[in-house]
């Protein structure tokens, strides 16, 4: 008898125990598919309206097939690379003339005596205010390319997005020295570039910022090269950037706030010269999801001008009163 019931007990134990197994595997569970690694990019798209401190006072449409890079000349004159031509127009938009250029300028930059330098795959051509070419040389690397370039003093420092490095060069071509090459001894990590999105821009003492995008951070260099500043920002919040490679771009306002824009999260913001988040310019819901390389520009007045590549538009946004 004693064994009879012992049997039935395990007969018991052993069905419960499927009817657990069971229950576990069929049935739904609140937010069993959920992936808790995943970041939920519907609710990072919405931006608390009170963050936004800049307005879109006006727009213009660049007739292309596509368009790469803007930059402005000492005159707050526009100029926008596209599909084998050049654009230049005046602050108000209004077109002042366009080039023929050989190839597709991914990055454009106006020198101090006017000279316009474009970066076309591994070359850099350097044309007269005229737009007639000065001269030409180009980046030796089988992966050399051209992102983005600025020029100062006769000096012209160029990122390499397939090197993944910055060159200084003279105006006419020769090359000085590399910057950013890995050399833990000074404090340099090397640039991490998983996409093609390198940007750089010149500070307000003539430093060179140069984003390091895999890293989520900005590095200043001096002209030898000597790294004299960072900083650094990973977050999916306004507060920094997440994804591969962010910021895509950067421009720098006259205080020597950042300007910064991101693809993945298409968004416009400002950064403080710390690094802290300030502000922002453009929510993820005032461009087209999916797009990319959102090039940027600050005028003389502290308008800053976005690229806008899906739309193929320039975009002018004014802090708001």
């Amino acid at each position: 008898m004693k064994n009879k019931l012992t049997l039935i007990f395990s007969i018991v134990l052993l069905l419960l125990l499927v009817a657990l197994i069971a229950g576990d595997l069929f049935l739904d569970k609140p937010n069993s598919q959920k992936n808790i690694y995943e970041y939920d990019l519907k609710a990072l798209r919405q931006v608390d309206s009170s963050l936004i401190a800049y307005k879109e006072v006006f727009s213009f449409k660049i007739n292309s097939e596509a368009v790469f890079g803007i930059a402005l000349d000492t005159k707050d004159r526009i100029y926008v690379s596209g599909t084998d031509m050049l654009w230049i127009f005046d602050s108000q938009g209004e077109l002042q003339s366009r080039m023929k250029v050989r190839g597709d300028a991914h990055a454009v930059c106006i020198s101090e005596s006017g000279n316009i330098l474009l970066g076309v795959g591994n070359r850099v051509d350097v044309r007269k205010p005229d737009g007639s070419l000065n001269n030409s040389f180009q980046i030796k690397g089988a992966k050399a390319y051209i992102s983005s370039l600025v020029e100062k003093g006769g000096r012209v420092y160029i990122a390499d997005a397939g090197q993944k490095i910055v060159h200084q060069y003279t105006i006419d071509g020769k090359k000085i020295n590399i910057i950013g090459a890995k050399n833990l001894e000074k404090g340099i990590r090397g640039f991490v570039i998983p996409s093609p999105y390198f940007d750089l821009i010149l500070g307000r003492q003539g430093e060179l910022w140069v984003v390091n995008p895999g890293r989520h951070a900005l590095e200043a260099y001096n002209k030898e090269g000597d790294l004299i500043s960072t900083w650094e920002r990973t977050s999916m919040q306004l507060d920094g950037f997440g994804g591969c490679c962010n910021p895509s771009h950067v421009a720098m306002l006259s205080d020597g706030s950042f300007v910064t824009s991101e693809k993945g999260l298409e968004r416009v913001k400002i950064h403080l010269p710390s690094g802290d988040f300030k502000s922002v310019v453009a929510a993820p819901s005032q461009f087209d999801e999916g797009t990319k390389g959102l090039d940027l520009a600050v005028d003389s007045k502290d308008r800053i001008l976005v690229l806008d590549p899906s739309r193929k538009m320039v975009r002018i946004f004014e802090l708001k009163e």
